[in-house]
């Protein structure tokens, strides 16, 4: 969300960042609120002046009393019921403006970096860089549902039964796969520096409202029913939630934490659930990363996060590339994203594993986290990146690390959580 007085005096910019956000149908929400504003501003001055004629009035009332002068107080106390009365109305009509004004700042999109290659959706993402030589095996890679099946790794059928489609049980040694990356991950930004964290995996709706525009939530999130909670997407909204409302110490920061949690999403859409396979499902497991810092160091972490998550996958023997997000593909809260999308050798392209986003400080200000400076408090800018999301991580290393003879090689790096095996073969 925008400072309204940004709003105010720079109105042309907020236009033309919803142009280039192609969301023309917001621009009249721009003059809308300014309007509103300008309504409540208003109001907050007759009420300003209301209250100062009433302070002055009661110290007339005490003069006339003193004075025994009763009927002329007493007709003074009449006006200041009256004013007392216009105050009432006054602040019913400031909270309902104050109510509007807010749901309609909530809609307008964030500014986006100078550096957002600007584009209508993510056909016109743009590539960075590639990590790692992209490699297609002579031998075939089959589905990579196939593959876990084979290895008495996957039961979707029961899941079907339990919990219908779009869930799925992992066994044996797949399952202990799934673990162990994510056991990797969470080791791998501890030794990055990170502190280690598992959060609430419910949360409740003004949270929800201050980490995602309300389009987001409706579409990802299941709501508990008859509760005020709703099951996280990601650890990212529990972890950003744990501020809310908070004022830390300049001295804090950056504030660097590392989040594994269950996510849970509707994947409401046209791409709809996977019927075979663990690309897109109801429930996934998740590290995370979040960071606050002071604005003029967020783009620093940004690009130290996103690092992070290649090195982390191509210690995994697993290729991949970074792809920056334009205008029209960025969610409404963040300033800059980039994709980081592994390299599937079955189908020869990459698809993405993980996502790294600045949000400025737009959930900083939904959610009121603010740091204590030497020149007074300020709001912190807020990130997140994907370390791990899996099963999709898990396909990404399977396909990656498939042999022709159906077995799947281990990396040294996760052999520790592996029990020390180095293959995982058909029983």
């Amino acid at each position: 969300m925008l400072d309204i007085k940004f709003v105010r005096e720079n109105s042309e910019i907020v236009k033309e960042n919803i142009k280039k956000k192609f969301q023309d149908h917001k621009l009249p929400l721009v003059d809308e609120v300014i309007e509103l504003d300008k309504k409540i501003r208003d109001l907050k001055l007759e009420g300003d002046n209301l209250r100062q004629e009433r302070n002055t009035k009661s110290g007339e009332i005490g003069s006339l009393m003193r004075d025994k002068k009763v009927d002329e107080a007493n007709k003074i106390k009449e006006e200041v019921v009256k004013i007392n009365e216009r105050l009432v109305v006054l602040e019913d009509e400031e909270n309902n403006l104050n109510k509007e004004l807010r749901d309609k700042m909530l809609i307008i999109p964030n500014i986006i970096d100078d550096s957002v290659p600007i584009g209508e959706d993510d056909t016109h993402n743009v590539e960075i860089e590639k990590f790692g030589d992209p490699i297609v095996p002579e031998y075939e890679i089959p589905y990579h549902a196939d593959i876990i099946e084979a290895l008495s790794g996957l039961d979707k059928m029961s899941a079907g039964r339990t919990s219908g489609n779009g869930f799925y049980y992992l066994m044996g040694d797949i399952a202990r796969l799934h673990s162990a990356m994510l056991s990797y991950a969470r080791d791998f930004m501890i030794n990055k520096g990170f502190t280690y964290c598992i959060p609430p995996f419910m949360i409740h709706s003004d949270v929800v409202n201050g980490v995602m525009s309300f389009e987001e939530m409706d579409a990802m999130m299941y709501k508990i029913e008859n509760e005020d909670l709703f099951l996280i997407g990601t650890s990212e909204h529990s972890m950003i939630g744990k501020f809310k409302g908070q004022i830390v110490k300049e001295s804090e920061l950056p504030i660097t934490l590392t989040s594994y949690s269950p996510c849970f999403r509707k994947e409401v859409g046209a791409h709809g659930i996977e019927e075979r396979g663990l690309y897109r499902v109801h429930q996934f497991e998740k590290q995370e990363m979040v960071v606050l810092c002071k604005p003029e160091d967020a783009m620093d972490w940004y690009n130290k996060m996103w690092s992070y998550t290649v090195e982390f996958f191509r210690s995994l023997d697993i290729p991949v590339r970074t792809l920056e997000c334009c205008s029209g593909d960025l969610a409404d809260l963040k300033v800059k994203s980039c994709d980081v999308e592994a390299w599937s050798p079955r189908q020869k392209k990459f698809f993405e594993v993980g996502s790294c986003s600045t949000l400025g400080d737009a959930q900083a200000r939904r959610l009121s986290i603010r740091a204590k400076g030497d020149n007074g408090n300020y709001l912190v800018s807020t990130l997140n990146n994907t370390v791990l999301a899996t099963p999709r991580g898990l396909i990404a290393f399977i396909e990656n690390n498939y042999n022709e003879d159906g077995s799947i090689s281990i990396p040294e790096v996760l052999r520790p959580y592996m029990g020390g095996i180095d293959k995982i073969v058909k029983k």
